[in-house]
């Protein structure tokens, strides 16, 4: 079903803008994660400016990011109650390790940062802080790919019981090769969009072509991932590789990714880098809305929609009313928050705050 066959209601509004949040913390947070990428194969004699560079790039802001990532939590806890209950019951493994690999994440850089500058020291928290940004694009989409391949359809208490351990809570995300190669794809896109975004915020040609270089090759190992994951999605869930590939609006998503991903390696090969920056920002939301075009209406792959699964009509008006509230006070504070530390300068010169 397309989403021009629906009629559009509450829930589908909510839903929107639950994928525009997701948006958003792919664009500003995944590319907190693809930095860490960048800083784990940082070499050669300027290793250290490389990873001066990503800390400089996102340490002022890379905790504001996850407000996305928790606007997606509390309106999918609100107004879609039931799909939270289950996915936080039948995820909870992966979903546990990913938040696990925030909070090693956040800690490893925040102690890099402020802690003894002896080489030891760094070496011990950049590993931590590298892996934990590995780790944790890779969960967020083996989580993303087990549900939009409909691994966990929801059972009757009688059906779920009669399920093992390892049958209900690690099988829908590890029996299948297609929730990690969704995960690997999530892996190379965050890596890409850093790799473009320091581009931009490089001080040199040297290092700005040393990022241009490793965006190219980013943006070709993503070509190829995404090539295998729609290989796997044939093989392993036909109908989801058909609502991938066929039908009009599927071949013009496709149609508008490919010529963002042109664009982006056309950008790089001539060193245009604000707009390979915004050709890989607008890459990222295409594939992402593509995922979010071929699952609607359905929240909970095979059988469950968004309105079949929403909060009552009552819950759904206060939250859009909150949300009109919180958005006219938070980007604001957002485009303050930019300007003040994406300006140049920061209170402490080059120093991440």
């Amino acid at each position: 079903m397309s989403p021009t066959d629906i009629t559009w209601t509450l829930p589908h509004i909510v839903a929107g803008v639950m994928v525009l949040s997701l948006n958003a913390y792919v664009l500003l947070g995944g590319a907190d994660f693809g930095g860490g990428v960048w800083d784990l194969v940082a070499r050669g004699q300027r290793r250290d400016e490389q990873r001066a560079l990503i800390a400089n790039a996102i340490g002022p802001i890379w905790e504001a990011n996850h407000v996305w990532l928790i606007l997606v939590v509390v309106l999918l806890f609100t107004c879609f109650p039931k799909a939270f209950a289950h996915l936080s019951t039948e995820l909870h493994v992966p979903i546990t390790i990913m938040l696990v690999g925030i909070v090693l994440r956040g800690s490893a850089f925040t102690f890099r940062t402020y802690d003894s500058k002896q080489d030891a020291v760094q070496r011990r928290w950049g590993r931590i802080f590298s892996m934990a940004s590995l780790l944790t694009p890779i969960i967020l989409g083996v989580c993303l790919g087990t549900v939009a391949s409909g691994a966990v359809p929801m059972r009757t208490a009688k059906e779920a019981a009669a399920l093992t351990f390892m049958q209900r809570f690690i099988n829908p995300w590890c029996a299948s090769p297609f929730p990690w190669a969704v995960g690997l794809l999530t892996l190379m896109l965050f890596a890409f969009l850093a790799a473009s975004y320091l581009t931009v915020e490089a001080p040199d040609d040297a290092l700005r072509d040393l990022f241009r270089r490793r965006a190219q090759q980013a943006q070709l190992a993503l070509l190829l991932t995404a090539a295998a994951t729609l290989l796997v999605a044939r093989v392993e869930n036909p109908l989801l590789f058909s609502g991938l590939t066929r039908g009009t609006n599927a071949l013009a998503m496709h149609g508008v990714t490919a010529l963002a991903a042109a664009l982006s390696l056309w950008a790089l090969g001539t060193r245009r880098f604000q707009v390979a920056r915004l050709a890989a920002a607008a890459q990222a939301s295409f594939i992402l809305w593509g995922w979010a075009w071929t699952q609607f209406p359905w929240i909970l792959p095979p059988d469950r929609t968004i309105t079949s699964l929403a909060a009552p009509h009552v819950t759904l008006q206060l939250t859009v009313g909150a949300l009109a509230i919180g958005t006219a006070i938070l980007l604001p504070s957002f485009v303050y928050l930019f300007r003040i530390f994406k300006s140049g300068e920061t209170a402490f010169g080059n120093e991440p705050v």
